[in-house]
């Protein structure tokens, strides 16, 4: 549909205008309905370790430190693939917590949790100023402090599994959707 723009002598609002601002206004819903589906359960889906069942974290994970750049590379590979609600693997596609579990799943094989709030869990709170490659950085984007998650991969930037229709990106920490929304970041790392 063509929308003619035109303007009025009274300074109403043209057609194009309000057009413009309805299209933002469902782009910007689309954004946080898609990215709902990173605090939230994924389908029912088995986890690695764990046939026909979920996968419960019993304890903080404590990885050494010789592991972050292996976790690094493995975040690495992913780059360009699909989002998927619930997805936890390249061939399926990732939501952000499915990437992350994707991610640990290569460099360890402790049992690991698959929702952002879990991942919370089993991980200990890192000073922003001590932020370091392969941390985890928490965004609340639907009211919830780890409603959205990303591994930090230097250079003030993060990869994520952003939302439907998208892919896994590596985006700007100081992007201006992601800065407001920051919570917090985390380590597996002792």
């Amino acid at each position: 549909m063509k929308v003619q723009a035109w303007t009025s002598m009274d300074g109403a609002a043209r057609p194009a205008d309000r057009s413009r601002r309805h299209c933002a206004l469902m782009l910007a819903g689309s954004l946080v309905a898609a990215l709902a589906g990173c605090s939230s359960a994924p389908r029912s889906r088995p986890g690695p370790g764990a046939p026909g069942g979920s996968v419960r974290p019993v304890a903080a994970l404590n990885l050494t430190e010789d592991l972050r750049e292996a976790l690094l590379a493995r975040t690495m590979l992913v780059v360009n693939t699909p989002y998927t609600y619930g997805g936890n693997s390249p061939e399926g596609g990732f939501d952000c917590s499915g990437l992350i579990q994707w991610a640990v799943g290569g460099i360890t094989a402790a049992r690991l949790p698959r929702t952002t709030s879990q991942w919370a869990q089993v991980s200990n709170p890192v000073d922003g100023r001590d932020l370091q490659r392969g941390d985890f950085v928490f965004f609340n984007t639907l009211g919830g402090r780890y409603s959205h998650m990303g591994i930090f991969v230097g250079n003030g930037q993060f990869v994520h599994a952003p939302s439907s229709g998208g892919t896994v990106q590596r985006v700007r920490m100081d992007n201006v959707y992601f800065a407001r929304r920051f919570t917090e970041a985390r380590s597996i790392f002792a």
